[in-house]
């Protein structure tokens, strides 16, 4: 390796060790959420920088775990996954052109979405962005994708491939800058073994033991007589593997394009430009997308809900603790003996039990049981706070956490309340959810006009769940303005869209001046309804159409000839909106040439009418012969 490659090789490592420690902390807190989310609640921070715990002080010391943050994070869970990820692109104008282009966007974010298996990654996000309050997607071009343009399938096309980044994995260089494209650099650091460095990028590097996170049992809880075990995280090495550092810089002035260095263990494996150019006005940015629980002003990684529980969850896991130590003095008993009266290793191993005969020294006093006091009635009090103190800081109330009703609420009104207050705190969350995916789908549209430049063919999803093969190039992917069908996912329930359809059709709105409502919007509104689709069949009139609009974008290339059995008066008005568009007012041959596809599907038109005439006379002379 040269001097050049071995400097950079250093660097890389010397700044990657200089992140760690600067995230430590950070992830040390990570660590203590995901322990007590799954039930280590008795572990803390050591101040050797470790997650360790202390154990019993007392072989009766009471330490059972009442988990309250696992429901808690599963209610938030289930909130977060009726938040629609799926985009939509507006057209930048009105102009049919604009409007293909963006129907196809669209289609080919939902595509690359399916392709990926986004709606599980994007389980997986949640669970990390509540637990941790960041999760990471990355969002890269892959060559081992799409179809295979050799004999051997050796060389491919290309596709965006998405991946889910743990906050783990994430490195900034400067962890106090919360905005993501504000970092002078981001370091994306991976486990891989030898063989899969090999396989990606055809060198050989040795491997080595490298620390990674798992799970195991540990004996940390239980009670007076018995020993409960609960899972927690711990260290443990993995072999023949290598930490893969990638890092990616922002453009300077000395590299205006960026740069991207992936080093493993003490070899380069990469150096150039930043190889993406998804950024605004074709700048080469970074290629994620951040989703956080919470906004933190001071820290790159977002703040969880978790963190802030875990103090109120030690203290309601203490005050039921010594709530029961108490209450097994009253039921096992207390016993005073007199010293040298009886056989204390005798008593103190079988107790009294019914019928047994205590021997005592003569003249001495009888054991005896101390007369047991009631429970402190503050026992209950604090821990009916502490109760209250779980719904005031994670947001999540009685109705969705424990799904019941509090006692002193009857009014429907105060129900409505209290779920709409649950919605609110965490439609914060949700917004940072759907910038995300909207940051992700203006990458994906970007890497496609980065890379697709040759006409190539993907398989969509249509408006009706039917499958299409579509032919599009760089040139079709115009609009990239991302929006949302709606806003209110969360409080969007499948009673209440059901309640609001049945009051607009009470108004008439779905309806046109006659009275009628139209296939497609009868369509429309059993899926919204959610019946799904149940006109499998599609309207004749919505076939036509889309076969209209496939000649608009087939009359660039050729002349199209009508067939006779087309809907003469809806193909022309289709294309009528093409003939007076702005590309044909730019290019007068396919203005022309769309004009004399108008006039024969006009001549066909005269013709049908003609026949229908013939016909209707020919009907009513054989009416008239049979009345004679």
């Amino acid at each position: 390796m040269s001097d050049f490659a071995q400097k950079i090789v250093s660097e890389v490592n010397a700044d990657f060790k200089k992140r760690q420690e600067a995230r430590r902390p950070v992830e040390l807190n990570w660590r203590l959420n995901m322990n007590f989310v799954m039930g280590n609640q008795f572990a803390q921070i050591s101040p050797k920088g470790d997650i360790e715990d202390d154990g019993k002080q007392y072989f009766w010391q009471q330490r059972e775990v009442y988990n309250h943050i696992a429901p808690i994070l599963e209610t938030r869970l289930a909130k977060l996954s009726r938040v629609k990820a799926k985009a939509t692109v507006r057209p930048a104008t009105s102009d049919d052109d604009d409007v293909a282009s963006a129907s196809l966007a669209t289609k080919l974010i939902d595509a690359v979405c399916k392709e990926n298996d986004f709606s599980a990654q994007l389980s997986l996000a949640n669970t990390w962005s509540e637990i941790t309050g960041s999760a990471f997607f990355k969002v890269t071009w892959n060559t081992e994708k799409g179809r295979a343009l050799d004999a051997d399938g050796l060389v491919r096309e290309g596709d965006v491939s998405i991946t889910l980044c743990p906050p783990f994995e994430i490195f900034p260089e400067d962890i106090a800058i919360t905005d993501i494209d504000k970092q002078s650099s981001i370091m994306h650091a991976k486990v891989l073994t030898s063989a899969e460095v090999k396989r990606i990028w055809k060198k050989e590097v040795k491997g080595g033991d490298v620390n990674v996170f798992s799970f195991d049992n540990a004996q940390v809880a239980g009670g007076y007589g018995y020993t409960a075990t609960v899972p927690k995280m711990v260290s443990e090495k993995r072999d023949d593997s290598v930490t893969v550092i990638e890092k990616y810089e922002m453009p300077t002035a000395e590299h205006p394009n960026g740069r991207l260095i992936i080093v493993a263990g003490d070899k380069l494996l990469h150096i150039g430009d930043l190889p993406y150019i998804n950024g605004e006005n074709g700048k080469r940015e970074y290629p994620f997308a951040r989703q956080v629980c919470i906004d933190n002003l001071t820290n790159f990684f977002g703040t969880s809900v978790v963190e802030r529980i875990i103090p109120v969850q030690r203290a309601y896991n203490a005050v039921k603790n010594r709530k029961h130590e108490f209450m097994n003095r009253i039921a096992v008993g207390v016993l005073a003996v007199e010293d040298g009266a009886v056989d204390t290793d005798s008593l103190e191993e079988e107790g009294l039990p019914p019928g047994k005969i205590v021997v005592y020294r003569q003249g001495s006093t009888p054991p005896i049981m101390l007369s047991p006091s009631q429970v402190p009635s503050e026992f209950s009090r604090e821990e009916e706070k502490l109760l209250n103190e779980f719904v005031m800081i994670s947001g999540v109330s009685e109705v969705t956490t424990y799904s019941q009703v509090p006692s002193n609420v009857s009014s429907g009104t105060a129900i409505s309340l209290l779920l709409e207050q649950d919605d609110t705190r965490i439609s914060l969350t949700a917004d940072s959810l759907r910038d995300s995916v909207k940051r992700m789908g203006k990458q994906i549209l970007r890497l496609y006009r980065q890379f697709a430049q040759v006409p190539r063919v993907k398989r969509i999803t249509g408006e009706n769940g039917e499958v299409e093969i579509a032919a599009f190039s760089a040139s079709n992917i115009d609009s990239e303005d991302i929006v949302f069908d709606t806003l209110n996912d969360i409080e969007d329930t499948l009673s209440a869209r059901r309640a609001m359809v049945y009051d607009l059709l009470k108004l008439g709105l779905f309806t046109d001046n006659d009275g009628r409502m139209p296939a497609d919007t009868k369509t429309r509104l059993f899926e919204i309804l959610g019946f799904g689709n149940w006109e499998n069949g599609r309207s004749a009139e919505e076939v036509h159409r889309k076969k209209a609009l496939k000649e608009n974008l087939d009359f660039e290339n050729a002349e199209i000839t009508p067939d006779i059995y087309d809907d003469h008066s809806m193909h022309i008005s289709e294309h009528i909106k093409m003939c007076v568009s702005s590309k044909c007012g730019k290019n007068k041959e396919l203005h022309d040439r769309v004009a004399r596809h108008i006039a024969k599907h006009a001549q066909l038109s005269a013709l049908d009418s003609g026949v229908s005439e013939l016909e209707k006379r020919f009907e009513q002379g054989v009416e008239n012969e049979s009345e004679r």
